[in-house]
């Protein structure tokens, strides 16, 4: 199949060569040996068609056949010599093509892995995927098919043209005429080719994206009986596809025809020409037959080097989107206070050890480099926090809240309310603009956001599992995990009685992000890999709403279990869930507008009373 044209070209092109260059850079040794066995793949394929007037005129013409013989010796060592410099240049260019995209690929996921959510926030998975997969693909491409080909075609054309005037000037003249026609026709062909087929991307992107919103939503298309509509709708997708198809394929399918047309043309013309400069002796014969099948091939270089310098920017312009990723600012961590195990003395101090003793301290070092063992509590505080994601509008406005060490804290609120914002911000999944976090005293900015993060687990709603066997899954939550660590976890979880049912136990695979099993079975066992982590700060985001009342109660025995001497922060739908907080925050509009236990805050009969009671809606 034929490459497709697009009209994606590079911004800069100068910036991202300079880009690419520190990669090709670490193999400038194998591009520059592929570079100088391609010139002699090239220069032997030009000396052999140059020496066609030489075989003639010196030795057919003259009847020497030792010196035919010895000279036809000569032409299969040099064709071998070009041969052999063709197959060792195409083997070098693959494995070099494949390190380079090996490294690039390597880059891009680890950079990615550096990068603040706020950019995954801003980039769906569709487009970050597509940076691995069609850019990641059209630079490969270039690599392994660009790179020499332009080369080759660089040089057939200017020693073709080079040559053929060397064995006849006036004829040359008559050929580059042609070729310059030839080239206006290709760039025109091109420039059609290029716009039809951008719009038959345009329109299959459509069509993909219609076909995947109906097969997702199926089961709607046949509780309405609409599947007439949905047909007639696809075949309107599939009607544009085949109309930008359709024009497409024609005008890229007329560049070789008509090239070949011209140059059989200009082949046909230098021939009679050509054939009467020899009758009147202003050409010999061995120059007419070398040039002749010089010109029968210039049609293919100048064809092939348009061509590969389109694809070449298409490659490039797909670079650039990759090195636009990897300048994304990384995830800023600027904290110097870092978690460390330490050992209890029987006076109480605290000591720094290597190995796990179960207790965990922060070590804050002191501009004077004294350094203070802060023990690890979960006592987490807010204080006159403001908050916003694009700069513009608040999402938190002078937030101040206190979690001492084992309280439970609950948010309620409508959707907006920034009920999640507030446990993103004390991950540090972003950082606050005005007013402060503090976890056991310590400004969270000046600790480690990898110190930070092993402190606290989270239970999301949409819980995702990765490609694995259970205990991996579970395992997730601390690497190191024993067999016997994780079945405790997963008991603490109230997962063990339903994985033990599972044919191959924990063993058993998931994947597609666990959809052998029920949403409540992928929620234990996201509780289990949080208890796994023994965490003294937990954050529960949501993580029962979309689970039945039966189920919801399984849960709640294995997050009642998990919450035990540890600080909580619950998000919940259902405010059933939160009846026990010793603390439950309402929000309004990034607002704490009430706040107290229960019982208090029904007393009040304010929002939560309304809340409760049903008199008004979280959404």
């Amino acid at each position: 199949m034929a490459r497709q044209l697009t009209n994606a070209k590079p911004q800069d092109i100068k910036k991202t060569l300079s880009s690419f260059k520190s990669y090709a850079a670490h193999h400038a040794l194998a591009l520059g040996i592929v570079a100088i066995l391609v010139i002699i793949s090239t220069c032997v394929n030009l000396w052999g068609t140059f020496q066609i007037r030489t075989i003639i005129n010196q030795y057919l013409g003259q009847g020497d056949f030792e010196g035919f013989v010895h000279f036809i010796g000569l032409m299969v060592i040099v064709y071998l010599i070009g041969a052999t410099a063709t197959a060792i240049y195409k083997q070098l260019m693959i494995h070099t093509s494949s390190k380079i995209l090996k490294e690039i690929r390597r880059d891009l996921f680890h950079h990615l892995q550096k990068l603040p959510i706020g950019y995954f926030d801003t980039h769906t998975h569709g487009e970050i995927m597509s940076r691995f997969t069609n850019d990641l693909d059209t630079v490969q491409d270039a690599l392994n098919n660009c790179f020499d080909t332009l080369i080759q075609s660089f040089i057939m054309i200017v020693g073709t043209l080079t040559l053929i005037f060397v064995l006849s000037w006036q004829l040359s003249l008559i050929v580059f005429v042609c070729m310059f026609i030839m080239y206006l026709i290709i760039q025109y062909l091109s420039k059609k080719s290029k716009l039809y087929f951008s719009k038959q991307q345009k329109a299959m992107g459509e069509l993909n994206g219609y076909i995947e919103e109906m097969v997702d939503g199926i089961k709607v298309v046949k509780v309405f009986n609409h599947e007439k509509q949905s047909i007639e709708g696809f075949d309107q997708h599939n009607g544009k596809l085949q109309d930008a198809a359709t024009n497409a394929l024609t005008f890229s399918g007329r560049t070789i025809p008509t090239v070949v047309s011209l140059s059989y043309f200009n082949y046909a013309l230098v021939t009679c020409l050509g054939g009467f400069l020899t009758i009147y002796g202003l050409m010999d014969l061995g120059s007419l037959s070398s040039y002749l099948v010089f010109v029968r091939q210039t049609a293919q270089p100048v064809n092939q080097f348009t061509q590969q310098l389109n694809f070449m920017l298409a490659a490039l312009a797909g670079a650039e989107r990759i090195f636009a990723v990897m300048e994304e600012k990384e995830e800023i961590n600027q904290g110097a206070v870092s978690l460390t195990p330490v050992l209890k003395k029987e006076d109480g101090t605290l000591e720094e050890c290597s190995q796990h003793t179960g207790y965990w301290a922060w070590r804050h070092v002191h501009a004077d480099n004294t350094v203070e063992l802060v023990p690890l509590q979960g006592d987490v505080r807010f204080h006159d926090v403001t908050f916003s994601y694009d700069g513009r509008t608040d999402v938190l406005k002078n937030v101040s809240l206190y979690a001492k060490p084992g309280q439970k804290i609950a948010f309620v609120g409508a959707t907006g309310a920034g009920k999640t914002t507030i446990t993103n911000l004390i991950n540090r999944f972003y950082d606050v603009h005005q007013g402060s976090i503090t976890y056991d005293g310590i400004d969270v900015k000046l600790i480690q956001k990898e110190s930070l993060r092993h402190s606290i687990s989270i239970v999301l709603q949409d819980t995702h599992l990765f490609t694995g066997t259970i205990a991996d899954n579970i395992r997730y939550g601390k690497l190191d995990a024993t067999l016997d660590e994780v079945i405790a976890a997963a008991k603490l979880a109230n997962a063990h009685s339903f994985i033990t049912h599972l044919p191959d136990g924990y063993d058993t695979m998931l994947s597609g992000d666990g959809a052998n099993l029920s949403q409540g079975q992928r929620q234990l066992l996201a509780i289990a890999r949080a208890a796994i982590a023994d965490p003294p700060v937990l954050i529960l985001d949501e993580a029962t709403s979309s689970i039945d009342t039966r189920t919801e109660k399984l849960i709640e025995k294995g997050m009642d279990r998990l919450m035990e001497n540890r600080t909580v922060f619950v998000i919940a739908h259902r405010l059933s869930t939160v009846r026990n907080a010793n603390a439950i925050m309402v929000l309004d509009h990034g607002e704490i507008i009430e706040r107290g236990d229960h019982d208090e805050l029904i007393a009040q009969k304010g929002r939560y009373y309304q809340l409760y009671t049903g008199q008004f809606e979280l959404e």
